[in-house]
């Protein structure tokens, strides 16, 4: 049994931006605190036989410089690696190149932390203005999800089981309470609430299916 609201809550979200490489860029971040050890959240993060336990499956070579790609989602490249801390990647999908910055740290005893940067260029204005940040944001929101399942069970998800959960009514309300959670994020990060909570509603409504909820 999934407690929706308690994962939703043990979630930190900010939005925000920064100067990086060559202009300004949007940034979404997620962070959660796992009951394991660093070395542990690193080794589910980084172990290609591991990742599939609690995320997607994936090809490809998880070194500086490999490529890789999440079946059905994202692809990129390693750039660079810092074993059991940080490690950083471009993000490429439907043609769109964005980057992300993973960082595990320690977070007391039998705790570790993980953060994770999902940096995209700020040109894209009219994307952004229809989705908000909960177009990327409630995709990790899933993801950590399943690896706080993972590193709280040491078992493996059914690859069934989360295509059957996302339609039930409990994996609805997941969507909806991530939603809400990014756009509370975004206004704290300070877009205009009435755009916040318009962005939320379409992108809510496109994870869903459905026109509006």
């Amino acid at each position: 049994m999934i407690d929706v609201t308690t994962q939703i809550n043990a979630v930190q979200r900010t939005v925000g931006t920064r100067t990086w490489q060559a202009g300004e860029v949007r940034v979404v971040t997620v962070a959660q605190t796992y009951p394991t050890d660093a070395a542990d959240l690193w080794d589910a993060c980084t172990n290609k036989e591991r990742i599939p336990r609690w995320f997607l499956p994936i090809t490809g070579e998880l070194a500086v410089g490999g490529t890789f790609q999440l079946e059905g989602n994202a692809g990129g490249t390693v750039q660079t690696c810092e074993p059991p801390h940080s490690f950083t990647a471009t993000w490429e999908c439907n043609g769109q190149v964005s980057w992300i910055e993973l960082r595990i740290v320690d977070d007391g005893p039998e705790a570790a932390r993980l953060e994770l940067d999902h940096i995209a260029p700020a040109d894209d204005d009219e994307f952004w203005a229809q989705y908000g940040p909960s177009a990327v944001g409630m995709g990790w929101d899933g993801a950590l999800l399943g690896l706080a399942i993972h590193t709280s069970t040491g078992e493996a998800i059914d690859p069934s089981f989360g295509p059957q959960w996302t339609v039930s009514e409990e994996g609805r309300r997941f969507t909806r309470e991530s939603g809400a959670a990014w756009c509370a994020a975004d206004i704290a990060g300070g877009t205009d609430p009435e755009q916040a909570r318009a962005a939320s509603a379409r992108c809510i409504a496109a994870y869903l299916g459905a026109e509006s909820e």
